[in-house]
């Protein structure tokens, strides 16, 4: 109300809002507070007409108040129904409210809206009750109704097999928890295998990889080796058929002098040759017929030939003496007669190498005949001294042209004894200039 002064000392337990006490609050007597302290779901009706019969004979405690202002020491027995103080108000209501929650499941106090609110819950609730009892009634009377009795017998039959039932699935599944655990322990165990295999695998793997890479090192080996056997049995059929001794003496012509391996034999006043050429020559043309002699196994009679490249020299077996096959001065008729024995030696030697070879092979025969330091040109009838004295330069420089020809000749058969190939035989003259070499 306007001008009023309102107290508010309580709030809505659900809401939490203020609320405003009914003024008939203030004026309830104990009987009152008394049957609201009666508790609202009654267990027993016994024990609800107890406390009724006890509310006809309550008696109202009598109160004890000052009289007065408090200053003339003494207490008045009041009835109760003066007014009280705001402090006694309060803990009246607040006891009663207390009253209220215990005896009910709703806490006290409530507003209007939300009292309103849990009367319409209420309401459901008690519908919803009065349905499910209307169910159990109509249920019970249709049992009533029933003639039928159920066979003692029979159900108790069905019990026994249910409980053997359950006693048998409870079996079982002990029975197959049991399978569980030994399930698991396997599974446990087989996880452990496969946690071994992975190990193992990965060690395996690394270890593949490993002869993996010195596989492939080996095969990339193994291959290198097979192109290097390759070109090294290519190399060796070409050395096959390689003329050894072709490739060591190459034996040619240059104008009118004969050449081995570029050295050459002999000297013309058109073109003096330096002596340690022509010692080099007759170094590799020792060297030669001795390699010859070695090959068809002839050894020498009388003579011994001693290759010493450009101080070679020709033994005499019968008293020792040495014939160099090489010189030191210019050309003269008055030679140093050792120098023309050593080649007379040579050409004997020479001789005796043909006649081994005719031995063999009565086909084989020299372009040039020797006979006695000489060699003859069967062609023209004409012979050239080997010797120096008493001889032109021209002269000896054709014999020892007629003398390289006729090595050739031996060269050439002893090679064609290694080989299949035919053997083309070239002269040396000057009538062979265009010829093939060997």
């Amino acid at each position: 109300m306007d001008g009023e002064k309102v107290n508010i000392s309580f709030t809505c337990q659900r809401c939490l809002q203020p609320v405003i006490l009914d003024e008939s609050f203030r004026n309830m007597d104990d009987y009152a507070r008394a049957e609201l302290a009666l508790p609202i779901y009654a267990k027993k009706n016994a024990e609800i007409d107890s406390q009724a019969t006890n509310m006809e004979h309550l008696v109202l405690p009598f109160r004890l108040t000052d009289s007065g202002t408090g200053t003339n020491g003494f207490m008045l027995i009041s009835d109760g129904k003066e007014n009280q103080s705001l402090g006694t108000t309060l803990k009246a209501r607040a006891n009663l409210f207390d009253f209220l929650s215990s005896n009910s499941e709703i806490d006290h106090p409530l507003c209007d809206e939300c009292t309103d609110t849990l009367l319409e819950l209420m309401d459901h609730q008690l519908k919803l009750a009065e349905n499910e009892w209307n169910d159990y009634n109509n249920y019970l009377q249709k049992l009533e109704q029933t003639d039928d009795t159920p066979n003692i017998e029979q159900l108790e039959k069905e019990l026994n097999d249910l409980e053997m039932e359950e006693k048998r699935l409870i079996d079982e599944l002990a029975k197959l928890k049991r399978e569980e655990d030994s399930v698991k322990d396997t599974i446990k165990s087989q996880e452990e295998e496969k946690e071994r295999l992975n190990v193992d695998e990965e060690k395996y793997r690394k270890e593949y990889s490993k002869y993996r890479r010195d596989l492939m090192l080996s095969e990339d080996e193994f291959h290198s080796l097979e192109c290097q056997i390759a070109y090294a049995n290519e190399e060796l059929e070409k050395l096959k058929r390689t003329n050894v001794f072709n490739m060591t003496f190459h034996i040619w012509h240059s104008g009118h002098f004969g050449t081995i391996n570029t050295f050459r034999l002999g000297r013309l006043p058109s073109a003096p040759v330096d002596w340690s050429e022509i010692n080099a020559a007759w170094g590799q043309t020792a060297l030669l017929l001795s390699a010859l002699a070695r090959k068809v196994n002839l050894t020498f009679e009388r003579y011994r030939l001693v290759p010493y490249g450009n101080h070679s020299y020709i033994e005499v077996l019968e008293n020792g003496k040495e014939l160099p096959l090489y010189g030191t001065g210019g050309f003269r008729f008055f030679w140093d007669t050792k120098f023309d024995a050593a080649m007379v030696a040579f050409l004997d030697c020479l001789a005796q190498f043909k006649d081994e070879v005719e031995k063999g092979d009565k086909d084989f025969c020299l372009p040039y005949r020797i006979d006695k330091g000489k060699i003859e040109d069967t062609s023209t009838g004409s012979s050239y001294s080997i010797k120096i004295q008493f001889n032109s330069e021209e002269q000896w420089t054709k014999a020892l042209k007629f003398l390289l020809t006729n090595l050739k000749w031996g060269l050439a058969w002893v090679s064609s004894q290694f080989t299949d190939e035919p053997i083309t035989l070239p002269d040396l003259n000057e009538s062979a200039v265009s010829a093939s070499n060997i």
